[in-house]
Order: structure tokens, then C-alpha cells, then sequence
């Protein structure tokens, strides 16, 4: 007994000893697998993500109005609110997408397409002052907005392109992130059929030899913008939600129309008559 009492202790220190070196050998490999695991990821969120969002930074319209007459003050005011709302969002929009893109995303998804916006809210303010006073001239040039503070991420490839829409403003883009999103999961567009806008040309007065040559290339802009909007149909097959081509094509779509229209219009008022009700020629459809 006193020979074998021995033998089982040896046996029993040797199996215990055995078994702490497996598991701290385990250990040693489950932190260094988890130490180059947070290695990784730390390193990722460096490359994706470069710089902050900054803010943006728009003139502000209503100090450069003239009296706005009371049979427009109502839609003066509430599209005075939209122009907050735009930068609002905006705003928002930089905050959601830092780290993506190239160096021009912040440009082609989000300044651009704002300046769109602007343009085409700015132009309806001229617009409803215009009924019943004189059109106020000049405020096309408050559309443009900058980024103040820290300048948009940058990394990878240019998802101002991929992101931002196919037309040259990347207004698209910007509905989508927003439109998309909310529905993903969900059928969006399906590659069903073409867009479908009205004809300007024909809706024209008689234009002025002085607004020819700019009413010409408007006009031209609207047929780009048509198959832009198109091959953006073809290039987002099977992406967002059921709201995704309205929020993605034809909303922005709309935009850029409205804002091109009343550049027609602006022209041709110069030295004319400034033809009404062209603003109806703006929104577009999806046809089978």
C-alpha cells in the first residue's frame, strides 16, 4: 500500500498538471485571437472613418426678400421652412454617412443635391411673390450652400458615385440612403419599365434670340436628366423598398426638372413675358 500510494499521486499531480497546460495554452491562443481580432476592427474604423462631419452652411433667403405680399405670405413662409428643413437634413445626412465615399461624395451626395433643392425652393418663393408683386430678382444665388468645420470621411472608392445617384449632382443618392433604408428587405425596384416625362419644348412661348442659345441647352439638360434617371433604373435593379424609385429617381428627378424649367422661364423673362404654369412639366412618372 505504501509503495502504491506513491504512484497514484504521481499520476494524479502528472494528469493535473497536464490539464493546466492545455488550458493555459488555450488561453494564450484565445487572447491572441481576440487581441488581433480588436487589432483588426480598430484598425478598419481608421481607414473607414477620417474626418468629421462638419456642418453646412446656406445664405439665408428671407433677409434678402423684398415685402412679400399677403396673398403669398403663406407659401413664402412654409417654403422658407422647407429650405430649414433641407439643410436640416442635410446635416443629418453628413452624420450618417461619415466614412463613406471618396473625396467627392460630401460634394455629389449631399451640397449638390441640397443646392437642387434650394434652387427650386427659392425659385417658388420668386414665384408666389411674382402673382401679385414684382419677381424679386437674384436670389438664385443663395442656393449654393459650403461645409463648414471638418470636411467629409474619405476611403475606399468613390461611393459618390455608387451612392450619390448617376446624375451629375448625386441627388439620387442622397434619397436613397434615406428612402432605401428604411425599407430594406422589401421588394424595390424591379426593372419594370421607363420614365416618362412631359415635353417641354412644345409648352414654350415664342423665346427671344437673346435666351436662345440658353434656353436650347436647358432643354438639353432635361433630355440628360431623363437618361440619367433611366440607366439609374437599369444600374438600382432589386435595391430598397417599395417607395425606393420615388425616393431615389423620380423625387430627385422632379427637383432637378423644376429647377431647369425655371431656368427656362427665367430666361426667357429677361426680356419677355416670363411664361407661367411651366412648373406643372416637372414631375415624372414610371410607366410599364
Amino acid at each position: 500500500m505504501s509503495r502504491a500510494l506513491p504512484k497514484y499521486n504521481k499520476r494524479r499531480v502528472g494528469f493535473i498538471g497536464g490539464a493546466a497546460a492545455v488550458a493555459l495554452t488555450g488561453a494564450v491562443i484565445a487572447g491572441t485571437a481576440l487581441a488581433g481580432e480588436s487589432s483588426g476592427d480598430g484598425a478598419g474604423a481608421d481607414a473607414r472613418t477620417l474626418a468629421g462631419p462638419g456642418t453646412v452652411s446656406c445664405p439665408d433667403v428671407a433677409p434678402r426678400l423684398p415685402a412679400v405680399p399677403a396673398t403669398a405670405r403663406a407659401e413664402v413662409d412654409r417654403t422658407l421652412g422647407d429650405l430649414d428643413k433641407q439643410i436640416a437634413e442635410a446635416n443629418q445626412r453628413l452624420v450618417d454617412t461619415v466614412g463613406q465615399g471618396g473625396p467627392d461624395f460630401v460634394q455629389n451626395a449631399i451640397l449638390g443635391p441640397l443646392e437642387d433643392k434650394r434652387f427650386a425652393a427659392i425659385n417658388r418663393i420668386a414665384t408666389a411673390i411674382g402673382r401679385t408683386a414684382e419677381r424679386p430678382a437674384g436670389l438664385d444665388a443663395l442656393a449654393p450652400c459650403t461645409l463648414g468645420g471638418q470636411g467629409g470621411a474619405t476611403g475606399g472608392q468613390d461611393a459618390g458615385g455608387g451612392q450619390a445617384a448617376t446624375p451629375p449632382s448625386g441627388e439620387a443618392g442622397q434619397d436613397a440612403g434615406q428612402g432605401g433604408g428604411e425599407d430594406t428587405g422589401q421588394a424595390g425596384n424591379t426593372g419594370a419599365g421607363a420614365i416618362s416625362c412631359p415635353d417641354v419644348a412644345p409648352r414654350l412661348p415664342a423665346v427671344p434670340a437673346t435666351a436662345r442659345a440658353e434656353v436650347d441647352r436647358t432643354l438639353g439638360d432635361l433630355d440628360k436628366q431623363i437618361a440619367e434617371a433611366n440607366q439609374r433604373l437599369v444600374d438600382t435593379v432589386g435595391q430598397g423598398g417599395p417607395n425606393f424609385v420615388q425616393n431615389a429617381i423620380l423625387g430627385p428627378l422632379e427637383d432637378k426638372r423644376f429647377a431647369a424649367i425655371n431656368r427656362i422661364a427665367t430666361a426667357i423673362g429677361r426680356t419677355a413675358e416670363r411664361p407661367a404654369g411651366l412648373d406643372s412639366l416637372a414631375a415624372c412618372t414610371l410607366t410599364e
